[in-house]
């Protein structure tokens, strides 16, 4: 009963004409940038953060939502119809979407991944109301010592469910962590890492270093790729329906990516992209039935699969965000800089100070998935459209709206100069093949985790064993002890390098 009173709540808050004008600016924006390759959510929101002081958090808060999970409608587009991912969860989507589109089906692909896209995203928002509050009610038994163990295993999910080398995942970590501690001491405001610089003593704003990293150096990275004539396949709206066939097939595949992106959401590090992965591996490995197009050649199946499971996934996971105040991925990480510009501490206490934000945000994210649809299927000539334009006529305007943003935030052009530095690093790191999500986790949560740790020491006169004493602390230690053991094992480390290898 108090579910449907919350979802009451919310709906009344999201249903005001100024929230709903905000959930489709996110919406439309979000699908936006899914469709252009080379721009993902999280630049995006990084670009976004400094513009959203001047609204209200809850109109903020669903603007950005939005942009996360309109870009996972979005990137399919520009995966089933140019073979380029334009988000990085739709990588798998490339493979068989892009083949039914070369066999004159890429209407019901892009029908396959809108519904499954929908339902999975109805369902994992669904998810998301009904453990609010039961995981908000275990959270306030949290001390210093839990959060701080809480955020330890965060970190390792996220060094474990990164892309690419896991020596490379930890030292992106290490490095976030390291950034974290520049600026002033909270217990003995001491001056720390700041070069006697004075821009240096507040810390190095994680606005600047996300644009940077994420919209700087992706640009520059772009740019260094050669920009060929694009194959674009038009669809009229006409031949968007699926057949029956191809509804048998996909039904039980939403499904299962829905259930799976539901669950891997949840945990720290994974979301959308694992999601995906994690849903095409399981489609392989299920039977083809006689006369079902092989995979890789246009199966339906691994368009509707991993379409639901990422949408499930960005749905999911507010869970630990909203309910722990953890962010389980960078977007999240960018969603708690959003909720810390407008004085709102993530975590348990905002449902019981904050409900109309907590329960109207959820509200939105139905309401987003019912835009979305009406966003994606109708008007997919406007998209089509918009990927013939060339890439270098983008990228100007890109870098000027980073630099605007960046500048607006503190009216200091320090903070330009840090991105640019920061744009050159994530470039460095491009090269390198060294994934910048961990970094910007270890930048979030590193003084969250230091000031939790010393706030457990000091209650405990000094004594370390307390991480280890409590009960909680103790099993979360042992979780993420766990989880680093596994992924070295070698047979889980083979079988992730090749879940990981995006060709």
């Amino acid at each position: 009963m108090d579910l449907i009173n919350n979802l009451a709540l919310g709906f009344s808050v999201a249903f005001t004409l100024q929230n709903l004008m905000y959930a489709f600016i996110g919406c439309l924006l979000g699908t936006l940038i899914g469709v252009l390759p080379g721009v993902g959510p999280v630049a995006t929101i990084a670009m976004l953060l400094p513009t959203t002081y001047a609204l209200p958090p809850v109109a903020a808060l669903i603007m950005l939502a939005g942009i996360y999970y309109g870009a996972q409608y979005g990137g399919s587009t520009t995966a089933i119809l140019v073979n380029l991912p334009g988000e990085a969860s739709s990588v798998v989507t490339v493979i068989d979407g892009h083949q039914m589109a070369r066999r004159g089906r890429a209407g019901p692909a892009l029908a396959s991944a809108a519904i499954g896209s929908f339902l999975a995203g109805c369902f994992g928002t669904l998810v998301l109301a009904g453990f609010a509050v039961p995981l908000t009610e275990v959270a306030f038994k949290f001390g210093p010592a839990e959060y701080f163990s809480l955020m330890v295993l965060g970190l390792i999910g996220a060094v474990v469910l990164a892309s690419g080398s896991l020596v490379k995942a930890i030292g992106m970590i290490v490095l976030g962590l390291l950034l974290g501690l520049v600026g002033t001491d909270v217990n003995s405001g001491v001056a720390r890492y700041s070069f006697d610089i004075p821009e240096l003593t507040d810390g190095i704003g994680f606005i600047a270093i996300a644009m940077g990293v994420f919209g700087y150096g992706e640009i520059i990275a772009n740019l260094g790729q050669a920009q060929g004539k694009r194959e674009v396949f038009d669809v009229k709206l006409q031949h968007l329906y699926p057949t029956k066939e191809d509804w048998k097939l996909m039904t039980p595949s939403i499904v299962r990516g829905t259930l799976l992106g539901s669950a891997l959401g949840i945990l720290p590090g994974g979301g959308a992209v694992l999601s995906a992965f994690a849903a095409y591996t399981i489609e392989k490995k299920t039977k083809l039935k006689p006369g079902e197009v092989p995979f890789g050649k246009g199966n339906i199946r691994g368009v509707a699969a991993p379409e639901s499971a990422n949408n499930a996934g960005s749905q999911t996971s507010f869970i630990p965000l909203l309910t722990l105040g953890i962010p389980p991925n960078a977007v999240m990480a960018l969603m708690v800089g959003a909720m810390t510009i407008h004085n709102i501490q993530p975590g348990p206490q905002v449902m019981t100070s904050n409900p109309e934000l907590f329960w109207g945000l959820i509200a939105s994210m139905w309401i987003g998935n019912a835009m979305l649809i009406i966003l994606n299927l109708p008007l997919i000539g406007l998209w089509i459209k918009l990927l013939t334009v060339p890439y270098r006529w983008l990228f100007p305007a890109i870098v000027l709206f980073c630099a605007i943003g960046v500048y607006t935030t503190n009216n200091n052009t320090w903070d330009i100069w840090i991105m640019g530095w920061f744009g050159i690093i994530g470039y460095i790191f491009h090269k390198l093949a060294m994934e910048p999500a961990p970094l910007l986790l270890g930048l979030i949560l590193g003084p969250m985790m230091e000031e939790n740790l010393r706030r457990a020491l000091l209650l405990s006169r000094g004594d370390w064993g307390i991480l280890v004493t409590r009960p909680l602390s103790a099993t979360l230690l042992a979780l993420a002890a766990a989880l680093l053991v596994i992924v070295l094992l070698p047979a889980i480390k083979r079988s992730r390098e090749e879940a990981f290898v995006e060709d």
